[in-house]
């Protein structure tokens, strides 16, 4: 970790996150800021594009690039800002405003807590992490934090966004239990490269195509999604891989069974789940849907790629 001077902020508010929460917590920020004798210039655009434009254009401007970048919201104001803030070095802060605010969580940052999360900015500390970048049909090359979804959870993910009730990670729950009385196993295609060292039986293979029927297949550069689902439970967002779980054709009461267990942030180690990690994957499925970040990504196939240290964050 490393110290930086916060002495101005660009503060970027989504106010629709978490049911409308985003106006509020954005004055709690507002005010702490200013009491720590911090300048701050706001975002509040009414579209991602305008809202990247924005950001991007003031990191740009020696006259008015910011010490910080805190995005005020949850994954998908903080998915979107990505695209202005990678690889700059400009510190992204987090004050979780939205549904399920899973990269606050990896980093430890309170998601209950605005003052809190503030207070962690302008202490400036902060720490490099990777990215990934996904391509997929359908869809413009973007960035991602945490975890894509690829398969049944893309779909689980997709309702819960279209969904207004209930409020919070609960939603996903919800979501999931209604998309199991569908068809929900694919037959997938797993091509990965850049294996990590044991990744597979043979410890010298750097590349490996699986062919299986499968649920979902998560990609994770952080361990959980949806509020605190532990879907990729060994993920580092650090060591230049991304995780990939696979989980197998499961009956519709297994999966049931373990939906409660995923919803509570346990660790799943059901027999037909495995797991690998490499720097680059491609998934295949006819009819698959992709998400990153919670937000759409179009449809599979996925190809996805680790981005080492390509985000610096503010952190406890």
């Amino acid at each position: 970790m490393k110290q930086h001077s916060v002495q101005r902020l660009l503060l970027v508010t989504n106010p629709h996150s978490g049911a409308g929460r985003g106006d509020g917590v954005a004055e709690a920020v507002l005010a702490v800021a200013l009491a720590g004798g911090v300048e701050v210039a706001q975002v509040r655009a009414p579209s991602a594009a305008e809202s990247v434009e924005q950001v991007a254009a003031a990191i740009a401007d020696p006259a008015r690039r910011p010490d910080a970048v805190v995005c005020v919201g949850g994954d998908g104001l903080m998915n979107v800002l990505l695209a202005a803030v990678a690889h700059t070095g400009v510190p992204l802060g987090l004050v979780p405003a939205g549904t399920g605010n899973d990269l606050a969580r990896e980093l430890g940052i309170p998601t209950g807590d605005p003052r809190a999360a503030a207070e962690i900015v302008l202490r400036g500390r902060t720490k490099t992490i990777d990215l990934g970048r996904i391509e997929s049909a359908g869809a413009t090359p973007t960035w991602f934090a945490t975890i894509v979804g690829a398969g049944f959870d893309a779909r689980v993910t997709l309702r819960a966004n279209a969904m207004r009730r209930p409020r919070g990670p609960l939603r996903y729950t919800f979501a999931a239990a209604a998309e199991l009385m569908r068809g929900y196993t694919l037959p997938f295609q797993i091509e990965m490269s850049g294996l990590a060292p044991g990744a597979l039986d043979n410890p010298d293979d750097a590349h490996a195509v699986i062919y299986t029927d499968a649920v979902m297949t998560p990609i994770g550069n952080t361990r959980t999604y949806g509020g605190g689902m532990l879907v990729c439970p060994d993920a580092l967002p650090d060591d230049g891989y991304l995780d990939i779980t696979v989980v197998g054709a499961v009956s519709r009461l297994e999966m049931a069974r373990l939906l409660p267990a995923l919803s509570a942030g346990k660790r799943i180690d059901h027999p037909s789940t495995k797991r690998y990690r490499a720097r680059r994957i491609t998934v295949t499925a006819s009819g698959g849907y992709a998400t990153a970040d919670g937000e759409p990504a179009g449809t599979l196939p996925v190809t996805v790629q680790a981005m080492p240290g390509a985000l610096t964050v503010l952190v406890p």
